[in-house]
């Protein structure tokens, strides 16, 4: 059973709920189709009835075990938007805005997600990233202990002598461009917990730099080094170690070599990148160069589950997007 099929599983396990907002777009709605009938996840499609219905005819789609709710017209919205109110107090938001805003599937969604009526949200498909994350930042925030948002993928490498038998996690390559020191420390635990989440790993966590254990000095090598330690003094259950290069971080002998007494050095299966450019750059690399199937991204950091898809993605994207969503925590 390879990774993708272990995550499937374990989500049909869980039986949760996922919106999906964007229910006229074609793929999502093939998605759906596919989710509901796998037993995956329950699935909720936001939209018109009628259109979903007829996006559905056109693709040949069966969403007969799907629910399909329109946030214009739903029983939840007068409650919803009093809600938002509530939330957004502060910011002195009138009810003619909030109303506005709540018959937009995306906050309508991220409201679901948030009230208990949906488990978690996937959207992109037609939306940008920041049209994804905003109404779930204002909504759903991120979760406790945490001010940062970011994005892991599961790496499955042929390399069996690396990570979890061929399968690391790499973070953050999707959301932040250049985090603090203590956002990078916040990183490195929501990694933790979305390797244990969605494959039970066992995390070995590495911070990552071009300085292994002090081998050069640089402010950026420093900003590592004090995440290094923060991540340590705010989680000491957790196995974490740096500053590494990569290769001190998951070849055995040169992590023996480089960072003698490390219980963590040449073991890494969770590797948290100093920066957006690195980490980017870097899960591309192993997947083009290194033949390795890269997973994801799963957002991670916020209080409730919801993930962001790519304009460009498949059917099977989402599918796999929406079972990640059912193994992540929910809060």
């Amino acid at each position: 059973m390879n990774v993708v099929e272990k995550i499937k599983q374990k989500a049909k396990q869980n039986n949760r709920t996922v919106v999906l907002a964007e229910g006229t777009e074609e793929r999502t709605v093939k998605a759906a189709d596919i989710i509901s009938h796998e037993g995956i996840a329950k699935i909720v499609l936001l939209g018109d009835e009628n259109e979903v219905k007829q996006v559905a005819a056109k693709v040949q789609a069966d969403i007969s075990k799907v629910k399909i709710i329109n946030p214009q017209k739903s029983d939840l919205l007068e409650g919803y938007i009093a809600e938002f109110i509530e939330i957004r107090k502060k910011k002195g938001i009138s009810r003619e805005e909030a109303a506005s805003l709540m018959v937009n599937p995306l906050y309508f969604g991220a409201m679901m997600v948030y009230k208990g009526a949906a488990d978690g949200m996937v959207a992109g498909a037609r939306n940008t990233t920041g049209d994804v994350l905003r109404p779930a930042l204002q909504i759903i925030k991120t979760a406790p202990g945490i001010s940062v948002v970011s994005g892991a993928f599961l790496m499955v490498t042929p390399k069996k002598e690396y990570g979890m038998d061929g399968v690391l996690l790499f973070a953050d390559c999707a959301v932040t461009p250049n985090p603090t020191a203590e956002q990078l420390a916040e990183i490195a635990y929501a990694s933790a917990k979305t390797a244990k989440a969605l494959l039970g790993m066992e995390p070995k966590i590495g911070m990552l730099s071009f300085s292994t254990k002090g081998s050069a000095s640089h402010e950026l090598v420093d900003k590592v080094i004090k995440a290094t330690k923060l991540a340590k003094e705010a989680h000491p259950e957790l196995e974490i170690d740096g500053e590494f290069q990569l290769d001190a971080a998951i070849v055995p002998k040169v992590g023996k070599s480089k960072a003698p007494g490390s219980k963590v050095a040449g073991m890494v299966n969770v590797l948290v990148f100093p920066d957006l450019q690195s980490g980017n750059i870097g899960y591309k690399l192993v997947q083009r160069l290194g033949d390795a199937e890269a997973i994801g991204p799963v957002l991670q950091g916020m209080a409730k589950p919801v993930n962001d898809l790519s304009r460009g993605c498949s059917v099977e994207d989402i599918v796999n997007t929406c079972a990640m969503t059912c193994c992540q925590d929910l809060g």
